[in-house]
């Protein structure tokens, strides 16, 4: 559908409808509203009545400027603005205004509407834009939900259509409004007009009804019929608006009306009633003018000339009026002639006479009386004026009278030389076109002349070339001053048009009257910076001033810091760009960049108000940033912006923390997991041989700690996991020896037999029952150390000592492992000595001893640990024992019979193996026989109670070794180097007591031995071997061996034996 912004413009000349040729600008499509990116075709046609030439050209303008010329009639544009074309030989069309938006969502329509117009109006979203709920709204109120379509139309369109359109949809929860279109239904023409050509016609005239009406300029394309109505008689239908009587008849009176409708359409209008009255014949009146051509300022004289009525008659003269006013009466009288002393332009128009005589009022013909006007002093303009065209070596020059009839000769000059002569019959202005070369500078005039003599017009000088100055309070120019730029020729006609630009745009368009200069002010903002300069143009094509630059400095704003990728957290190894940028600020502006208040680089901006820093993260970037900006007025500095920089854990670090050098059961030991890089909050895992033991978080960075009470099983080892939601770290294993304090140590010691004897190897022996190794033991008699050694694996350690009689004492040893120093109970040890080989002496009173005499046997070995049982023997046949508690002899004494004659010995054993004297005879010399008889019985008393004390320690002893499972230690061969091969242990054993022992002797040949318990008893009771443990009355009592296992280890001598070989 075309769009016509301008049709032609329809004037009343001479009677006849004559037309002026106007530009019609139309679209396609047809809106006026369009998004950005589209494009709109402009046609430009120009209509005229008379058949249509070829055209050469056509000019566009936006707006004022002529923005191209083509020779096609067709032109797209892209751009927002009010749009004008021009064909050649017609005047512009009318401006129609363009709008390419970035809306989402538009509402369409064409600007012009009329009655019956099918119209259509389009809801457009953008394209990729989907709009949901597509609502077309009138007034303020919902008019239709667009489900399926987004056109909705309006068939035929009329008044009840006006009102406000616009149309909303939504997208993603958020309403979207279109523009809002004004749509008012235009009249397509006017209610027509009925006229005649006489409402009192003379009967036998011709009278003409006319019905006047004129469809709008923009709809020249229409056609309209036309009908005649009187009652109800009506006309057919016919494109002609006129209906004839001719001739009129009487029975043509009455009352008539006329309609109109446009072809093809039920827009259909009627007149309001016209009366005729048709009159009866009468004589002729007629109206004339004297002179018949007028001219200002002459008398005019119109003459009435009535004939075949009689008299008196009075005329009156009448002046038709437009249209439908009324006539105007100018004069009635009885004279026929009426004078316009003093003729002016406004007497002219159309008159007519009405003759009455009381019977009949008879009306004239009409005369039209054309008042020719002088041609005033006629004014010669470039044009159009104040318009530039791209082609500027073409111009047009007007000459124009104000005031002056038609026909009008027009004379062009330059420099006094004529250029061109026309005549104008319908306009009083003249055009003429020349082509500019640097020979036509200079001075033009035109006249004009209607017959009364020519009028010339002022000349007309081009404009020179203008020059621009500035006006500024100061050096500097800063946002916000007032600045005045001003144009000025040194020659040129006026009017003149100055423009001014700034980088070639327009900024102001002024028409100069009456001074050859013009200025243009505004307040400086921060885009008036730039190269400035003024056009001159009084329609010889514009004249430009050379360009002058201004530079307006502007403080910088605050600048806004901005982080890219957008957000305050950041992986590291992540880029991220920082950029700085002000609103406002005259160039250069310089940027810096801190971190921390600590400057990261400074950058300079010449052609933006804007700047970046980008940098690959790491750890160290957390923090607060921000910026400045600087263009010499002081720096600005943004708010700061915090960045928070996410670092994934590293390998965490185990560290074992003890309160002293070693772990040692019962400490507490604290695990500490700490990454040195990573983001809090972290969370800490500790595991023991791959069980996790327990978890801590640490919140603020650091590490975490789990602390556990040492026991044996916790040795082994250990790591822990650092994880910050960026993955799982595990630190290196670290291994924790839980050590054991050593318990008190057991001190034993070992002996080859059941008694510690000189010469014997002693093993002494020490042990905890607990105690991490190495254990160091150390061994002391009498609080004098005789050696240290090491146990590597646990278990204890022995140290090896050939027994001497200084031997004896108490032990005791210690044990450490640097967890602290244990030491034993004391263990007491007595190293006893086998007796020598006694000295078996006879003692007597003479050298031969007789019957009767007493003989003093004294037995004594020179050394031999106490107490010494010693045996006195006869003949091998035992006479007495004796125990000697000092460490001498005993003795004997016997009165002698005849009987003790023989071999005398003894024996001495303290428990370590019996010695045998060496045998002594003794002779005794006999006496007579009651005293023989006596000795006799004296000897044999003695010898029955030695048997007895005989028998009693045997069977002590052989009780003994059926408790204990041994044999009796003597033998038939009684031999006295004999060794005992026995093995003893003791615990704890105390000094010896001085009390008569009970001795078990051992069977070399047997196993081992175990003896329960030795007591001491007392002297004078008989030596038994008591079955059951139980504490001694005396409480020097105590016990001495634990048990005895076998042995065979005898030695010469004290010595140390080779520690590193321990004996258990």
């Amino acid at each position: 559908m075309l769009l016509w912004a301008s049709l032609l413009i329809l004037a009343p000349v001479g009677g006849q409808f004559a037309t002026e040729i106007k530009s019609v600008i139309s679209l396609h499509p047809p809106w006026t509203t369009l998004f950005q990116g589209e494009t709109v075709t402009l046609t430009c046609k120009a209509f005229q009545s008379n058949a249509p030439q070829k055209r050469k050209w056509y000019r566009w303008y936006l707006p004022g400027e002529i923005q191209n010329e083509t020779t096609g009639n067709t032109y797209e544009v892209r751009e927002s603005g009010g749009y004008k074309c021009q064909a050649q030989d017609s005047h512009s069309s009318d401006r129609v205004d363009l709008l390419f938006t970035e809306a989402n969502l538009i509402l369409q329509a064409p600007s012009d509407v009329f009655e019956a117009d099918s119209v259509v109006l389009r809801c457009q979203a953008k394209a990729n834009i989907i709009l949901n709920n597509m609502t077309l709204y009138k007034n303020g109120k919902v008019l239709q939900i667009l489900d399926k379509t987004s056109d909705f139309h309006i068939h035929q369109a009329s008044m009840k259509d006006n009102g406000d359109y616009y149309c909303s949809g939504v997208k993603d929860t958020h309403s979207v409004s279109s523009n809002k279109i004004k749509i008012v239904v235009q009249e397509l023409f006017p209610s027509p007009v009925l006229k005649a050509s006489s409402t009192q016609p003379i009967e036998g005239n011709t009278v003409t009804l006319t019905c006047e009406t004129q469809l709008s300029l923009q709809r020249p394309e229409f056609q309209l019929l036309f009908r005649f109505v009187k009652s109800s008689m009506r006309s057919e239908w016919k494109i002609s608006p006129e209906f004839q009587f001719s001739p009129v008849r009487r029975e043509n009176s009455g009352s008539y009306w006329c309609e109109a409708r446009r072809l093809n359409s039920l827009v259909q209008k009627r007149s309001q009633e016209l009366q005729i009255q048709v009159q009866e014949t009468v004589r002729d009146v007629r109206i004339h003018s004297h002179p018949e051509f007028v001219f200002e300022g002459q008398e005019l004289v119109l003459i009435c000339s009535v004939n075949g009525v009689p008299r008196p008659i009075t005329v009156s003269w009448y002046k038709k009026q437009p249209r439908l006013l009324k006539d105007r009466e100018l004069q009635t009288s009885s004279k026929t002639e009426f004078k316009v002393p003093v003729v002016q332009s406004s007497d002219a128009g159309e008159y007519y006479c009405i003759a009455r005589n009381g019977r009949f009022s008879l009306e004239s013909n009409s005369v039209i009386i054309s008042v020719k006007v002088p041609v005033s002093q006629p004014v010669l303009t470039p044009r159009p004026p104040g318009t530039w065209t791209l082609v500027r070596d073409k111009i047009s020059l007007l000459c124009e009278v104000q005031r002056g009839s038609l026909p009008i000769w027009y004379q062009f000059f330059y420099e006094d030389v004529l250029l061109m002569k026309t005549k104008s019959t319908s306009e009083r202005k003249m055009f003429h076109r020349l082509s500019l070369t640097e020979n036509h500078f200079g001075k033009y005039y035109c006249t004009a002349d209607n017959g009364l003599g020519p009028q010339r017009s002022e000349a007309v000088i081009p404009v020179s070339k203008p020059v621009l100055t500035f006006s500024s309070p100061g050096t500097r120019t800063f946002v916000g001053d007032k600045m005045s730029l001003q144009c000025e020729v040194q020659r040129g006609s006026l009017p003149i048009w100055y423009q001014f630009f700034r980088e070639d745009v327009l900024l102001k368009k002024r028409e100069a009257i009456s001074w050859i200069t013009e200025s243009y002010s505004f307040s400086l903002i921060v885009k008036h910076s730039g190269n400035y300069y003024c056009t001159a143009d009084n329609g010889f094509g514009p004249q430009r001033s050379e360009a002058i630059s201004l530079s307006i400095t502007v403080p910088v704003s605050q600048p806004v810091l901005t982080l890219s990728p957008p957000g305050t957290q950041t992986l590291v190894g992540n880029e991220v760009r920082l950029q700085c940028e002000v609103q406002r600020g005259s160039s250069p502006i310089w940027y810096q960049f801190f971190h921390e208040d600590v400057l990261l680089t400074r950058i300079e901006a010449t052609s933006w108000r804007t700047r970046s820093y980008s940098f690959s993260v790491t750890a160290e970037h957390s923090g607060n940033y921000y910026c400045t900006a600087d263009n010499g007025f002081g720096p600005q500095s943004s708010e700061t912006i915090n960045l928070s920089v996410i670092v994934p854990v590293s390998r965490p670090v185990l560290t074992l923390r003890l309160p002293r050098d070693q772990a040692v059961v019962g400490d507490v030991v604290e695990l500490h997991c700490e990454a040195q890089r990573g983001s809090p909050p972290i969370l800490y895992q500790f595991y023991h041989e791959d069980v996790t033991l327990g978890s801590s978080s640490s919140a603020s960075g650091g590490g975490a700690s789990f602390n556990l009470v040492l026991k044996t099983e916790h040795s082994g080892n250990y790591f822990c996991e650092a994880n910050n939601g960026q993955g799982v770290q595990r630190s290196y294993t670290v291994s924790l020896s839980v050590r054991v304090p050593v318990s008190h140590p057991v001190l034993t010691l070992r002996t080859p037999r059941v008694q510690a004897v000189v010469g014997d190897i002693l093993e002494i022996h020490c042990e905890t029952q607990r105690g991490s190794p190495p254990i160091r033991y150390q061994f002391y008699h009498e609080d004098v150390a005789l050696g240290s050694f090491s146990s590597l694996s646990g278990g204890g350690t022995s140290f090896n000592l050939s027994l001497t009689t200084e031997i004896s004492g108490n032990y005791s040893c210690e044990a450490d492992n640097g967890l602290g120093v244990q030491r034993s109970e004391s263990v007491s040890l007595n190293v006893r000595v086998p007796v020598s080989r006694p000295i078996l002496t006879l003692r007597t009173a003479r050298a031969q001893v007789v019957v009767g005499d007493v003989l003093e046997l004294h037995c004594e070995a020179q050394r031999g640990s106490t107490p010494i049982l010693y045996w006195f023997y006869h003949n091998n046949i035992t006479l007495e024992t004796s125990t000697s508690h000092s460490g001498q002899g005993v003795s004997l004494n016997l009165s002698l019979t005849a009987d003790h004659s023989g071999t005398y010995s003894c024996e001495a054993d303290n428990g370590l193996g019996p010695q045998h004297s060496e045998a002594v005879t003794l002779s005794v010399m006999g006496l007579t026989g009651s005293k023989n008889s006596l000795i006799a019985t004296s000897v044999t008393g003695g010898l029955l109670s030695m048997m007895a004390i005989a028998a009693v320690a045997l069977l002590f002893y052989c009780w003994l070794l059926r408790k204990a499972g041994g044999k009796p230690t003597f033998d038939s061969s009684r031999n006295p180097s004999a060794p005992d091969p026995q093995e003893s242990t003791y615990h704890n054993v105390p000094g010896w007591i001085e009390l008569q022992p009970v001795y078990s002797n051992v069977n070399p040949n047997r196993g081992e031995v175990v003896y329960s318990e030795v007591r001491s008893v007392k002297k004078e009771n008989k030596l038994t071997a008591a079955s059951e443990q139980e504490p001694f009355k005396n409480t020097d009592s105590c016990v001495i061996y634990s048990q005895v296992k076998g042995a065979s280890t005898a030695a010469s001598k004290p010595q140390f034996l080779d520690p590193l070989t321990p004996h258990r």
